[in-house]
């Protein structure tokens, strides 16, 4: 029996790199079943897995996934009660964003962040495409900057053209597993290539029309960086459903209302419409952010719409 680490997934087909450097294209054997769990793809990104070498058709079979330190997930569409493991064993996540081709709306970073708080998983934010800012777009940014930094999420401006921030990231994410979120169009792929030039991964270019990026990057793939260290590509995402949440404990996940809950009135506050709510009245002045409520009050409405 072998033991490796889950490069690439594809849903049926599997790259997993041994522990002498070797990578063995596998499969796997029968139905694997990880505790019960709804999600469409059993074997991930990250997982540490056991397989056995098919010598006749040079290949491996996944047999056995072992446990999880973490992961993070997202539903696999709106309408599923299904959700998909992004990538597992990961140290640390980046949300990268733009405020412009595309535009990545709050409620949408609001998603991806509190699904971090959830999973344990210290995230930052990466602000993109920094050289096509006008002042309009340098406001939005600054504002971005202030809501997230006041919460303790740290953002990194980077401009790829302009060569600003690009060793920053290279030294945060030095011998660690990192992975990389976002919408299409961001340049989550550009950002990898310059890391690692001779991963020559394919890039798209932005709709005219949409102002959007196109699906480049087809499944996840975690890629060797020449710095230390492993850098995970994620397939745009449009939307991000959580899960694994009950309703009663979202708050927990938003930093700065967790931190307020506690002056409510109520222990079971779920801070909508209580009386002697501490975070509805933050909210009024100004020490919580009105988008992140927003967030939040959308979170607990159930609403998984794209964002807008």
């Amino acid at each position: 029996m072998e033991k490796g680490v889950v490069l690439k997934s594809t849903g049926s087909h599997y790259k997993v790199l041994d522990d002498n450097g070797t990578i063995i294209d596998c499969s796997i054997k029968g139905k694997l079943r990880i505790k019960e769990m709804r999600i469409t793809n059993p074997v991930a990104v990250g997982d540490n897995v056991l397989f056995e070498i098919d010598i006749a058709n040079n290949s491996g079979i996944i047999t056995e996934v072992l446990d999880r330190r973490n992961y993070i997930l997202r539903k696999a569409t709106n309408l599923s009660r299904h959700s998909q493991i992004i990538a597992a064993n990961i140290d640390q996540v980046f949300l990268m964003v733009t405020i412009i081709l595309p535009e990545t709306p709050v409620e949408f970073i609001d998603r991806f962040l509190i699904t971090a708080e959830a999973y344990r998983i210290p995230a930052r934010i990466i602000i993109n495409k920094t050289d096509l800012y006008g002042e309009d777009e340098i406001a939005k940014m600054e504002y971005l900057e202030s809501v997230y930094n006041k919460i303790g999420y740290e953002c990194i401006r980077l401009s790829l053209v302009e060569n600003q921030n690009l060793e920053t990231l290279k030294l945060l994410m030095k011998n660690k597993i990192s992975l990389i979120s976002g919408y299409s169009g961001v340049g989550k792929t550009t950002l990898l290539n310059s890391f690692n030039p001779s991963l020559l991964l394919k890039t798209g270019r932005i709709s005219d029309y949409h102002k959007q990026g196109k699906h480049i990057t087809t499944f996840p793939e975690m890629h060797m960086m020449p710095f230390g260290g492993f850098v995970i590509d994620t397939p745009g995402i449009r939307g991000f459903g959580v899960v694994d949440m009950e309703r009663n404990e979202i708050y927990h996940f938003f930093r700065e209302i967790f931190r307020i809950s506690s002056l409510c009135r109520f222990n079971n506050c779920l801070h909508l419409d209580e009386p002697g709510c501490a975070v509805r009245s933050a909210v009024e002045n100004g020490e919580i952010d009105f988008l992140r409520y927003r967030s939040y009050l959308n979170i607990m409405d159930g609403d998984d719409r794209k964002y807008r």
